[in-house]
């Protein structure tokens, strides 16, 4: 919510400048996001009207000015704006003026021709962004007048972060309730006046989803000048909370809804028929709206018909068919309380937010709509005249919500705050928020306002005792209470472990959103079992992640189109899948591209392969000292094949790592390889009780072999061979040299394997280690084929 500092001040009496304000509105708990001017600080700037206006003798876009800016002499301008000419009043710099901290007007000589100041547009002087002519002043403005003076620029713009629950301060009253409250200043109201009605006229309204519109209040006003001009404090007023003004009926709507926190809305009461009715959509029924757009519409959404059907979303925006132009002289003015559940999403749905949408989705007063209409009536008479009738109203008051006793006590207050209070502080706080307050023996009951709809329970109350207090004058106190141990896990990994073990291996922690693409997931082949959401955040989010991949590859993109060759990205987090129901696991993952090693002049730099991303996931492994783990070739849509690995553990798919496709790569137009690794956690934080083991004081043996093995066995299964063969005697084995030579032995490899014995109890004779040595060779010629190299 954005508010001018003077406005509120209309409100309640401060004194209290805007940056004191601002510091009282975050100790309340209305966070401040920003405080700044409502315009360019300059000087010298005063009202002008131009005299007389004539071309430039050598220049076919410049023209000479006549201006007179009241003092007394009429001074000649070269100007190069489109709209200068005579009759007009705009702001004009006199010479010796300054705009901003670097500008001061001197004379000047332009193209031969002296120019004694300059005429201004309204982006000079930082009053909007409009830069395509001069800043045109109604004809009445006082000549000669400081323009800062007469415009009452000695002002600043407040912007407040709310809460979704604290609705009633997207309103300068529901604020200047609030602020009344923590500053202790007068709550001065503007009074709205009835207007009493000059006309019959009327115009029937029908509620046919009383659930869903449970008030709604209109007015017909007639005989308006619609091609009046806002007057300017109206305008100012809308530009200092960030709203453009469009035409008067418009400034009114909106100047209505920024002051007492409801959102309206005119019909030209022509382009209507038959009546009013407030009801669900229908399938296959469309909407053209005010910005041109067309919606379609279904039963989920509330609209506002008349006979020939919908002319506006509910709570969202009006139809074009029914907007007010200059032709307009006869309108029907809206003020309705909608349910928020029932506005709530429906914007988003159509890719759309707006200031309507946003109360209504929180909740607007339901009491404040006849308030609404009769402030709106008052201004729009003023500005356009016409003739109003009589407020129409149609109510369900059965559906409206209204705010119970809530029932506050004093010991709970004050066990809760950690500190005294005094009953009559504590009365006079709530007072001051508008709530009517009993005195009961424990304590308080309490009547919240129809518009404070987030006051619900005794804790509501207390968290609003407080902060008008202050949080920060509530005394510091250490927690009481006796601390207690808790138990170790042995059996369980410390997350914080595998993090620090990622990090030691070069990887940086990414933390992404859990919304995806859908696009991005079907390019990896994902998207199978994703969760898709009703009301997405943006379109580029519209599942649930069935992987950490997309994300962190997302990521890596970002940094490769910044430059950074080699980048390592790892995540912990939930991935979603729905299969018949919704089911959450917890993985880690982690991406990783460019060179094996940091650029060092040490080793030849080379790009990463398998092997490095096998290592990062086999030093993971490590933390939970697994000998039980195997990889076996992976066939996914997105891995590379004979570059990626299944891993299980116990028989349970632990995880993957390995190169991701290449034409995955290049859909996600990442022209080189990544490499990528995605781990259960649920299964890597799990443990063996690491227990004690003697260590043999008797020297070891080694023998190595030298074997040609067929090409398609793998390790593991040679692994597993030799362990079962070698019995208990076998301390260590390792692998050190891999050979191919097709000339020597087609479809076989060459591998090195060194075997390491040893026993606990004494030294290893030949005796002991030659029929250790014949079981394995044994072993690996009738199971995987092998022979020994000759």
């Amino acid at each position: 919510m954005k508010f001018s500092y003077q406005w509120l001040a209309r409100w309640v009496r401060l004194d209290i400048g805007a940056e004191d304000l601002a510091a009282r509105l975050t100790t309340s708990g209305l966070e401040v996001d920003s405080v700044s001017p409502v315009a360019t600080q300059f000087e010298g700037v005063v009202v002008a009207r131009i005299i007389d206006r004539g071309p430039h003798p050598d220049a076919d876009r410049l023209s000479l000015c006549t201006v007179d800016d009241g003092s007394g002499e009429p001074v000649q301008v070269v100007c190069g704006a489109p709209n200068a000419r005579a009759g007009l009043t705009a702001p004009f710099a006199r010479v010796g003026a300054t705009i901003g901290p670097d500008m001061k007007i001197r004379r000047a000589r332009l193209r031969g021709v002296e120019s004694h100041g300059m005429l201004c547009s309204a982006r000079e002087l930082g009053l909007s962004d409009d830069h395509a002519g001069l800043m045109e002043l109604p004809a009445d403005a006082p000549v000669g007048r400081d323009l800062s003076e007469w415009l009452d620029l000695d002002d600043c713009s407040i912007e407040v972060d709310l809460t979704p629950n604290r609705a009633d301060c997207l309103s300068i009253r529901g604020l200047a309730r609030d602020v009344s409250a923590s500053c202790a200043a007068e709550f001065t109201p503007v009074d709205i006046v009835p207007v009493e009605p000059g006309s019959s006229a009327d115009f029937p309204i029908r509620l046919d989803a009383p659930e869903d519109c449970a008030r709604y209040a209109g007015r017909v006003i007639e005989g308006l000048d619609t091609t009046a001009t806002s007057p300017l404090w109206l305008q100012e007023a809308l530009r200092r909370c960030g709203v453009r003004s469009i035409s008067p009926v418009v400034d009114v709507t909106n100047y209505v809804m920024l002051e007492l926190g409801q959102p309206m809305h005119a019909f030209d009461l022509d382009r209507l028929h038959g009546g009013i009715s407030v009801r669900r959509g229908n399938e296959g029924e469309k909407l053209t709206l005010l910005d041109g757009s067309e919606v379609d519409l279904d039963p989920e959404i509330l609209a506002i018909c008349d006979e020939n059907g919908p002319v506006a979303l509910a709570g969202i925006m009006g139809g074009e068919t029914s907007a007010v132009t200059d032709a307009t002289n006869r309108v029907l003015l809206e003020s309705a309380w909608f349910r928020p559940s029932t506005i709530m999403g429906k914007a988003r749905r159509y890719g759309m937010h707006t200031d309507a949408s946003h109360r209504f989705e929180r909740g607007v007063d339901p009491q404040g709509q006849v308030d609404a209409i009769e402030r709106a009536t008052t201004m729009l008479l003023d500005i356009c005249g016409g003739t109003a009738g009589p407020v129409l109203l149609a109510e369900a008051a059965e559906h409206l919500p209204s705010n119970q006793p809530v029932l506050l006590r004093h010991q709970r207050l004050e066990h809760l705050v950690g500190m005294p209070f005094e009953r009559d502080a504590v009365e006079s706080i709530l007072a001051r928020l508008g709530m009517q307050v009993e005195t009961t023996e424990e304590g308080w009951r309490v009547t919240a306002p129809s518009a404070r709809t987030d006051i619900e329970r005794e804790e509501d109350l207390i968290e609003e005792v407080a902060r008008i207090h202050g949080y920060d004058h509530i005394p510091e106190k250490p927690p009481g209470g006796e601390a207690t141990v808790g138990s170790v896990a042995l059996h369980d990994v410390p997350l914080e472990q595998l993090r620090e073990a990622l990090c030691s291996a070069g990887y940086f922690e990414a933390i992404n959103y859990s919304f995806v693409d859908r696009r991005l997931l079907q390019t990896l082949h994902m998207d199978g079992p994703a969760l898709a959401l009703a009301n997405p955040l943006a379109s580029d989010m519209d599942v649930m992640r069935t992987s950490l991949v997309p994300g962190l590859l997302t990521a890596l993109q970002h940094n490769l189109n910044r430059q950074h060759d080699r980048v390592r990205l790892f995540e912990t987090g939930r991935v979603f899948e729905q299969n018949g129901s919704l089911r959450e696991r917890s993985f880690l993952a982690g991406v990783a591209t460019g060179l094996a090693q940091p650029e060092q002049w040490a080793q030849e730099a080379r790009p990463m392969d398998f092997f490095d991303i096998k290592g990062d996931v086999e030093c993971l492994l490590q933390s939970r000292g697994d000998a039980s783990v195997t990889f076996a070739p992976l066939e996914r849509d997105w891995a590379h094949p004979g570059a990626s690995a299944v891993i299980h553990s116990d028989g349970a798919e632990l995880g993957w790592c390995g190169a991701l496709h290449p034409g995955v790569l290049e859909q996600l137009d990442i022209g080189r390889s990544v490499f990528a690794f995605e781990l259960d956690l649920d299964i890597l934080a799990k443990r063996e009780i690491p227990y004690a083991k003697s260590i043999s004081r008797f020297p070891s043996v080694r023998r190595d072999l030298a074997l040609w093995v067929p090409e398609g066995i793998p390790y593991a299964e040679l692994h597993d061979c030799v362990v079962a063969a070698a019995g208990e005697l076998l301390q260590k084995l390792v692998v050190f040299d891999v050979y191919h030579d097709e000339t020597q032995k087609k479809g076989y490899k060459s591998l090195a394997i060194g075997l390491i014995l040893q026993n606990v109890s004494s030294t290893l004779t030949d005796e002991d280690a030659d029929p250790v040595i014949k079981r394995v060779v044994s072993g690996l010629e009738q199971e995987l084929k092998a022979q020994l190299r000759g």
